[in-house]
């Protein structure tokens, strides 16, 4: 059974910087691509970012470009998110998730957690 646990979040001021981590098990971590997305209330999950198992630059959402970077450890079996520069438009639940292939669309992935709430106040 797939596991994933999400955290990180908290209440961060306009400008500030937080580190998200997400721990998965039940799979072979390093056999998938993972991606983060983030769920703003009313609105729809949206693709945050992802890296790939292997080699590859990492791919990101317009919105969060040079702003974010994400990176992961495969001996620990986790995902990190660092996100600088934040902005109250951040503001979401963030999640990650697994995919044997790089995508972009959230009904691509099958497994998700519990996510980590952001908060960004201005």
């Amino acid at each position: 059974q797939v596991q994933l646990v999400e955290s990180g979040g908290g209440l961060v001021q306009a400008g500030g910087s937080l580190r998200l981590s997400c721990t998965a098990s039940g799979l072979t971590f390093s056999n998938y691509a993972m991606a983060w997305f983030r769920q703003a209330p009313g609105e729809e999950r949206r693709f945050v970012a992802a890296v790939r198992w292997g080699v590859g630059n990492p791919y990101y959402a317009d919105s969060v470009k040079g702003r974010f970077t994400i990176s992961r450890d495969n001996a620990k079996n986790t995902v990190y998110l660092q996100m600088n520069s934040l902005k109250p438009e951040d503001t979401a639940v963030y999640y990650c998730s697994p995919n044997r292939q790089l995508a972009t669309r959230p009904y691509d992935y099958d497994y998700w957690g519990q996510g980590t709430q952001v908060t960004v106040s201005s």
